[in-house]
């Protein structure tokens, strides 16, 4: 949690930190400066056991301000000066600009850990240019289990308010689905919109926009609504123009976050409109079987990576490959159970076995659950994901975001 960046700060043996660029897309600013609105020329350095301090445009003085923290006017630092100085050379003018933001914060010297959003070769040019104008002041990267990584690892009270009101909205629009499809006519297998046309992938993607729009929530990374062999591919985000059959599978995977960037929501259903065919059937009482079976199980403090190899052991018995069994499979069981949610969709703790994966149950992770069998060249895919809690106080897991677990929606005409 956020309240743990000074001890991490100090485990790392970090003096500051800087986060660059906008808020939108850019989740260690969008955390850092609690969730205010800022462009892309903006600056926030948090030294250590002291709050962020924003360097902002000017006309953003009073979005920044809305961050609660303290906010400078980069102006002050004359930055056109500095630019004309050194003769339009860009890379060395910003990288003065930053030298004197430490220097401003009593930073004249110290470890500096860098993040946000840039270009990774101007990134690495301007941090080299930075070290060597102030050769006391040391930049250092991180990759993977970076110190954001571990402080939004766990979700306080307020973040799982955010999570859970996109979860709401999401249970509308899906339930908003699972009706229109419901209502649908069918004419030789196919279902009909309203004009007597067939219903296709395209059609159903953009309702479930519209109900978004409504809801007031957004789609950054797209969502999945794949039917029959798309199904069978975890990832593909269905094809448009794909009509909608009576008895394929549909694989709805919705991933909104809140309007504007923020916290998002992560959540999939397996369906098929009318009937199931038998095979189908078999494995999404499979799937749903090994979802409850984990589920159940788990407890604060557990390793993760238990809960892939509890649902490994539980599809290859079932002569399902799994990537343990064939690494290289594209069938079967083909990724890990679950990942945290947050500001990213992907998030640790991840819920996969591989040597030097620690990650554990803390109290107050946000994670999926998310079991799935997939058959592409069979014609379908299943999977059933839920968004859950483990509540720090209780030590147990709330499911955020509730839905039927049906696999079949009966249409009512």
């Amino acid at each position: 949690m956020k309240s743990d960046l000074d001890r991490l700060m100090s485990e790392r043996n970090f003096d500051a930190l800087i986060v660059t660029g906008p808020s939108h897309a850019n989740p260690t600013m969008y955390y850092l400066i609690n969730g205010a609105h800022v462009g892309e020329v903006t600056t926030v350095i948090k030294k250590r056991g002291e709050a962020p301090i924003i360097f902002a445009n000017s006309m953003e003085r009073d979005e920044a301000a809305k961050s609660g923290l303290q906010v400078v006017d980069r102006s002050q630092f004359d930055p056109l000066k500095m630019l004309n100085e050194e003769k339009g050379n860009v890379l060395r003018a910003r990288a003065r600009l930053m030298g004197q933001m430490l220097d401003s914060l009593g930073m004249a010297k110290g470890r500096v850990a860098v993040y946000g959003k840039e270009e990774q070769g101007a990134a690495f040019a301007l941090w080299n240019m930075l070290m060597s104008i102030h050769p006391n002041i040391q930049i250092v990267g991180e990759y993977n289990n970076t110190i954001f990584d571990r402080a939004w690892y766990t979700k306080d009270a307020d973040e799982v308010a955010r999570i859970r009101a996109v979860g709401e909205k999401t249970m509308t629009i899906v339930g908003k689905a699972w009706d229109y499809l419901a209502s649908r006519r069918a004419k030789d297998g196919v279902l009909l919109k309203d004009d007597g046309s067939p219903l296709t992938v395209g059609d159903m993607k953009n309702q479930i926009r519209q109900w978004s729009v409504e809801q007031n929530i957004e789609h950054p990374e797209d969502f999945i609504f794949a039917v029959g062999r798309d199904a069978g591919v975890p990832h593909s985000r269905g094809t448009e123009t794909d009509v909608i059959e009576l008895g394929k599978t549909i694989v709805f995977d919705i991933f909104p976050c809140e309007a504007g960037g923020g916290y998002f929501f992560d959540f999939t259903r397996t369906w098929c409109v009318g009937f199931a065919p038998p095979e189908v059937e078999k494995v999404y009482n499979e799937v749903l079987e090994i979802f409850n079976i984990s589920t159940d199980s788990m407890q604060a403090g557990a390793p993760c990576g238990q809960y892939q190899r509890l649902t490994n052991d539980y599809f290859e018995k079932r002569s399902h490959p799994t990537t343990r069994s064939h690494p290289k499979t594209t069938e079967g069981y083909v990724h890990s159970l679950g990942h945290g949610v947050g500001l990213q969709v992907h998030e640790r703790p991840s819920l996969a076995d591989y040597e030097g994966n620690t990650d554990a149950l803390e109290p107050g992770v946000a994670i999926t659950v998310e079991p799935g069998l997939y058959y592409p060249d069979k014609g379908f895919g299943v999977r059933i994901e839920d968004f859950v809690w483990l509540n720090p106080q209780t030590k147990t897991l709330e499911t955020i975001g509730e839905f039927r677990k049906d696999l079949v929606i009966p249409l009512r005409g």
